[in-house]
């Protein structure tokens, strides 16, 4: 039986109103994370060595330009730890809302070579009505389930597919990650292919990939289209990300984009000399609003798209 989509926000300090939300959010983040597969460190957000840093960035941001969100992607095989954000949430005072999923394959934990779809989805569905192993918090968003490639590998097919059916057994939506931009007209097709409407679909990445054709067609067919790396600098400039942005908007698709930075690393912390995540509002928005953006598209794009991902339904305007 499906689920309708949820009134209210899960985070990981228990539910909370959407109306309540009345400041910004940032739709992809990571605020606890270990992806460390080279030895050296670097793509981990310790809890117990970086957990003050994210979350003194997280009540600047608070302060200075009113977030009140962040949706972090953090799955399963990729050091989530849910107990931690809730401390960062209550401290800062930011809500966080935690996920369940798997990343990409090299990423992948055990029970996705032994487990089917429908083993899968049960893990996922387990995880969202009863809660992260003995912690009680529940994800409020699937992802950031992954893929690699023009195509998903036949274990990445596995999960997206338990990812929407678990989707639409429990009324959350799905966030993915399209390695460096690829394959999310795929990731799409094999979602609604399990019948998870288009709308309730986040494709990640999108700013990777200067293909605006792309952009589009994703859009036009209903899915949010994330420009969810802003500020990471080795991989695309921002410069190219507006452009592409611009583009979208200009295609008339405003109401199906989300924008984040996708903090995965410590380096990447303002306190270690990154972009941190507050290069969005310091940096990006202002080149946006410089090219004509006014505050009804920057909540639009920074607010009321986020809610209605999260929800799926319809979000009143400040």
């Amino acid at each position: 039986m499906n689920h309708p989509a949820p009134q209210a926000l899960r985070t990981v300090t228990g539910e909370l109103a959407v109306s309540s939300v009345r400041g910004p959010a940032l739709a992809h983040e990571h605020l606890v994370l270990d992806l460390d597969r080279l030895g050296d460190g670097a793509a981990v957000l310790d809890p117990g060595r970086h957990a003050a840093a994210v979350t003194a960035e997280l009540a600047a941001l608070r302060e200075e330009f009113g977030l009140c969100l962040v949706v972090e992607l953090t799955c399963r095989g990729m050091g989530r730890d849910v107990r931690a954000l809730a401390r960062i949430a209550r401290d800062a005072r930011v809500a966080v809302v935690a996920a369940t999923g798997w990343y990409y394959e090299p990423f992948h934990t055990p029970e996705i070579e032994t487990g089917d779809v429908e083993q899968l989805t049960a893990v996922l569905v387990r995880e969202i009505e009863d809660g992260i192993g003995s912690t009680g918090i529940r994800p409020g968003v699937l992802g950031e389930i992954g893929s690699h490639g023009d195509l998903p590998t036949a274990p990445e097919a596995k999960v997206l597919r338990a990812g929407a059916r678990a989707a639409l057994a429990t009324g959350l939506s799905l966030a993915t990650h399209a390695q460096l931009g690829r394959g999310g007209l795929a990731q799409l097709d094999l979602l609604t292919g399990e019948g998870l409407p288009a709308h309730r679909v986040s494709i990640g990445h999108q700013d990777l990939l200067d293909d605006p054709g792309i952009h589009r067609e994703l859009a036009a067919r209903g899915a949010y289209v994330a420009f969810d790396t802003v500020g990471k600098s080795s991989y695309q400039s921002d410069r190219n990300r507006l452009r592409l942005l611009l583009a979208l908007l200009e295609a008339g698709h405003a109401d199906r984009v989300l924008l984040s930075c996708d903090i995965s690393r410590h380096g990447y912390l303002g306190s270690e000399g990154g972009q941190g995540y507050g290069h969005l509002f310091r940096s990006f928005l202002p080149q946006l609003r410089a090219a004509g953006a006014d505050d009804d598209l920057i909540d639009l794009l920074t607010r009321r798209n986020p809610l209605c991902f999260l929800t799926g339904a319809s979000v009143e305007e400040n």
